[in-house]
C-alpha cells in the first residue's frame, strides 16, 4: 500500500466518530408510559429521521417530582431536557421566568385553531404561545357497570346517593366503594377543587378575595374527610395514591368507583384487565342543588431555551402533536388527544364510545386558579 492509500484509509475512518456526532439528540422528561405509546411514536419518528434521537428520560409518576426536575435543569441553565412536557400550570411561571422559547413562528393561529380551544388558551403567556397541546385532560368518575346492575342502580348523579350506593355494594378490604387521588400533590388538589365546585364553592370570588373558608369550602373538606372515616367507603391508605395507584385498585376489582383521568378507559378495556366490559364513566356527582364539574388537565410540549437543538425539535413536536401520532398514542396509552377532529375519528369512536360522553365533560371543565401564586396556593391546599 502506498503512502497516497494509506492516508485516504486513514481519513476514512477518521470520518466515522464525525459521522455519528452529526446525528441530533434531543431530551424531555416524561413518567413511565404507561401502554408504550410514547415507546412507539419516538420510534416512528426515529425510523421517518435517521439524524435524530429522542431521548424520553422515564421519572416519577409524581407530577410535582417532575416538575421540580426540570426547574432544578432551568435554574442550572442547562439544556438536560431540550423539549419541556409540561402540565398546563407551568407554563404561566416557565414562560415569565423565561425558560421557554415562543413558538409564533412556526405555530400559527391557523394550525392552532384545529386544536381544542381551552387547550390553546392555556397555552398562551402574555399574548404568546409557549406549548402545544398533546393530551387532553379532565375529571371523570369510572364504575362498575356490573356490580351497580346487579344491585338495580342507577349511576349516581349526587354525592349523598353516590355514598348510599358505594356502602351498600362494597365489601371491604376486597372490594372498596371509591378510589381516588389522595397523596399530598398535585392531584390531591384537583380532586379536592372538584368537590369544592361541586358543592358551589370556589378558591376565589369574582374580586380576588380568597373564600376557602367559606360554608361550602368547610363541608366540601368534611366530605373529602368523611369518605375514610364515617362513610368509610375509602382505604386510609388513599392518601398515599397517585393516578397509577389508584388506577391498579379499580382495574384489578377490587373498587365500585374510581376518579381518575381519562386515559384510564382504554388500558381498562384490554384483554388482560379483569374489568374489561365491565366499566361505565359518568361526570363526577354534586352536591343537590348544584352542577357537575372537573378539573381541567393537560400536557403539552415547549422547547427549552437552553437547547441547541431548537429546529429538530419542531420537527418533533410538530409529528408528535400531528393527527395520525395523537390517534396512535390514544390507543396505546390512552390518552385524550387535543385535535378536534380525533374527536370524530370513526375508529376512536369505535373503540372508545365513551367519547362523546366525555366531550361534553370537557366543555363543562374549569381551569385550576389562574395566579402568579398558584404554586403556593396548590401547595397550602394540599397541606389541609
Amino acid at each position: 500500500m502506498n503512502k497516497l492509500s494509506i492516508i485516504l484509509f486513514l481519513m476514512m475512518f477518521s470520518c466515522l466518530p464525525c459521522r455519528a456526532e452529526e446525528k441530533t439528540k434531543l431530551t424531555f422528561l416524561w413518567w413511565p408510559d404507561p401502554g408504550g405509546g410514547f415507546e412507539k411514536v419516538i420510534s416512528d419518528f426515529e425510523n421517518e429521521n435517521p439524524d435524530i434521537d429522542v431521548e424520553m428520560i422515564k421519572g416519577p409518576t409524581s407530577t410535582d417530582t417532575r416538575e421540580t426536575m426540570y426547574v432544578t435543569s432551568f435554574l442550572a441553565g442547562e439544556a438536560t431536557y431540550d423539549m419541556v412536557l409540561m402540565d398546563i400550570i407551568w407554563l404561566p411561571k416557565f414562560a415569565k421566568q423565561g425558560w421557554l422559547i415562543p413558538l409564533d413562528d412556526w405555530f400559527t393561529k391557523e394550525e392552532q385553531d384545529e386544536f381544542l380551544p381551552g387547550d390553546i388558551q392555556g397555552s398562551i403567556f402574555e399574548g404568546k404561545i409557549y406549548r402545544v397541546p398533546l393530551q387532553t385532560d379532565a375529571g371523570v368518575l369510572y364504575y362498575r357497570k356490573d356490580l351497580l346492575e346487579q344491585k338495580g342502580y342507577a349511576p349516581p348523579t349526587t354525592w349523598d346517593g353516590f355514598v348510599r350506593v358505594s356502602k351498600d355494594i362494597q365489601n371491604p378490604p376486597g372490594l372498596w366503594g371509591f378510589v381516588f387521588q389522595g397523596k399530598q400533590y398535585e392531584g390531591l388538589v384537583c380532586n379536592f377543587l372538584e368537590i369544592l365546585w361541586s358543592f358551589g364553592g370556589d378558591v376565589f370570588d369574582e374580586k380576588g378575595n380568597l373564600i376557602l373558608n367559606s360554608p361550602q369550602g368547610v363541608e366540601a373538606l368534611k366530605f373529602m374527610y368523611n369518605l375514610i372515616h364515617t362513610s368509610k367507603i375509602t382505604p386510609a391508605g388513599v392518601t398515599t395514591y397517585e393516578e397509577e395507584e389508584s388506577r391498579h385498585i379499580f382495574q384489578e376489582g377490587h373498587a365500585v368507583f374510581c376518579r381518575n383521568w381519562p386515559y384510564l378507559w382504554l388500558l381498562s378495556q384490554r384483554d388482560d384487565s379483569p374489568v374489561k366490559g365491565k366499566v361505565g364513566i359518568i361526570p363526577l356527582p354534586h352536591k343537590e342543588g348544584n352542577r357537575s364539574s372537573a378539573c381541567l388537565g393537560g400536557w403539552g410540549f415547549g422547547i427549552s431555551k437552553f437547547s441547541k437543538n431548537s429546529e429538530a425539535c419542531v420537527k418533533f413536536i410538530k409529528y408528535i402533536s400531528g393527527y395520525d401520532a395523537q390517534k396512535r398514542l390514544h390507543f396505546k396509552s390512552g390518552i385524550v388527544p387535543t385535535r378536534k377532529a380525533l374527536f370524530e375519528d370513526k375508529d376512536i369512536l369505535e373503540k372508545s364510545p365513551f367519547f362523546s360522553e366525555l366531550y361534553q365533560i370537557l366543555l363543562i371543565a374549569k381551569p385550576r386558579p389562574v395566579h402568579p401564586d398558584y404554586a403556593q396556593i396548590s401547595d397550602i391546599l394540599r397541606r389541609f
